[in-house]
């Protein structure tokens, strides 16, 4: 057994060598960086703050819906500083330069919480009119997948356009994780937008969407190529998609040159690179299907199972 545990602490000294290379993947210092698990939180107190009625504390009366606000926004705001912060110092900022930033960040952008509610009640209406499933508009925020993606993205694009570094893309991704829905935060995104489904949904970083754009699930909005790497970075790579467009699961539009006209539809299953002009409908010619008869019944039909 003392042989076993030496063993165990060679590696684990080899460990610590290796931890000395000087790497990326080397660094030691966890508190200047954030915290994903914080951030989640951060998540869950903002949509109370945006859904009143619909997630809140147990504890939560509607006759204390000030104090309870105030609450939630002084922690939303006191925890989104912290990790701002965070981030802001180890970028070089000294900590009081880097908590007067992050404070500024926080400030501005619960100052946007009303516009972004404006528009998420559009979404909400979209996803209703959108899908004759749809029970109610209580349904569709608890249980729809899109509704979700989309309201962490509207609060990650409002930070990502106040300059906020890392943590917008932390939002999004975990909605990804969650949904399998993957907006990046930097995505410009109109009014009354609906994903249906939503998994393998995929919107780049430089697409620009309309309003009145619905989308099914599998769609990928993506770059034409990206071998460029970081020599792409600040260039449109993503499509444009105007007002009205609706696009049919499996669709990929590609390149940041493609623009699809207002009032389009796209079917499933296109693979798109070029523009296409307004109040066009896309499709793939239908595959000719071949049927023939399997010749001897199966075994069950065989067995009187199912009738043949």
């Amino acid at each position: 057994m003392e042989d076993f545990s030496q063993k165990i602490q060679e590696a684990t000294q080899a460990i610590l060598e290796d931890y000395r290379l000087g790497r990326d993947i080397d660094k030691m210092e966890p508190f200047q960086k954030p915290d994903a698990d914080v951030m989640v939180q951060i998540l869950e107190k903002l949509r109370r703050i945006l859904f009143p009625g619909y997630f809140r504390e147990k504890n939560y009366r509607m006759y204390h819906a000030q104090h309870n606000l105030s609450l939630l926004a002084e922690d939303v705001m006191y925890h989104l500083s912290k990790q701002l912060s965070r981030i802001y110092e180890g970028q070089g900022e000294p900590p009081e330069a880097a908590m007067a930033h992050a404070q500024e960040i926080g400030l501005a952008f619960l100052r946007q919480i009303p516009q972004i509610r404006a528009t998420l009640q559009t979404d909400l209406q979209a996803a209703f009119d959108g899908d004759p499933a749809a029970g109610s508009m209580a349904e569709i925020l608890f249980a729809y997948p899109g509704m979700f993606a989309v309201f962490v993205y509207r609060l990650a694009h409002a930070l990502y356009t106040l300059g906020a570094p890392m943590l917008p893309r932390m939002m999004t991704e975990h909605a990804h994780s969650l949904t399998g829905i993957d907006i990046h935060p930097g995505a410009t995104i109109g009014e009354y937008f609906f994903i249906d489904h939503g998994t393998g949904v995929v919107v780049g970083e430089t697409t620009v969407i309309g309003s009145h754009v619905k989308l099914y699930q599998g769609v990928t909005l993506g770059a034409l190529s990206t071998r460029g790497g970081q020599k792409l970075r600040g260039k449109r790579r993503h499509p444009t998609i105007e007002d009205d467009v609706t696009i049919y699961a499996g669709a990929s539009v590609l390149g940041g040159d493609t623009v699809i006209g207002r009032c389009s539809v796209i079917g499933s299953n296109v693979f798109i690179t070029k523009s296409v002009p307004p109040c066009t409908t896309v499709t793939i010619k239908s595959q000719e299907l071949h049927l023939r008869p399997a010749g001897d019944a199966c075994q069950k039909c065989r067995e009187g199972i199912f009738e043949v």
